[in-house]
């Protein structure tokens, strides 16, 4: 991403894509067990690898939510480093602290 953006339109398209994906995989993002568990999928999923291959459109719409994790990332990290606050939604948060905590439970911090 170059020039002048829009940070806060693109964190509510990918939100948006987030919760299409949530529906198609029917992840409630309230229930933290099962938000959880898709955290411990992203952090495991290598592409190429038997347990993160798009055989069938839920494991297509697994992966692509992934994808949509690491650019919502981006794009917060993009919009920090031009001084502005950018966030996603209810979805995005959710799966975001998800990510976090599965993350500190493998380095040993939780």
């Amino acid at each position: 991403m170059s020039g002048i953006e829009n940070y806060s339109r693109e964190a509510r398209q990918i939100e948006h894509e987030i919760e299409t994906k949530g529906v198609i995989l029917g992840i409630d993002w309230n229930d933290e067990v099962q938000v959880r568990e898709l955290a411990r999928q992203a952090l495991d999923c290598k592409l190429g690898q038997d347990n993160c291959e798009p055989d069938d459109p839920e494991d297509r719409a697994r992966i692509e939510l992934f994808g949509l994790a690491q650019l919502m990332l981006t794009v917060m990290k993009e919009s920090a480093n031009a001084d502005l606050l950018t966030h996603g939604g209810a979805a995005w948060k959710a799966f975001a602290r998800a990510l976090w905590a599965e993350h500190d439970r493998r380095e040993g911090n939780a």
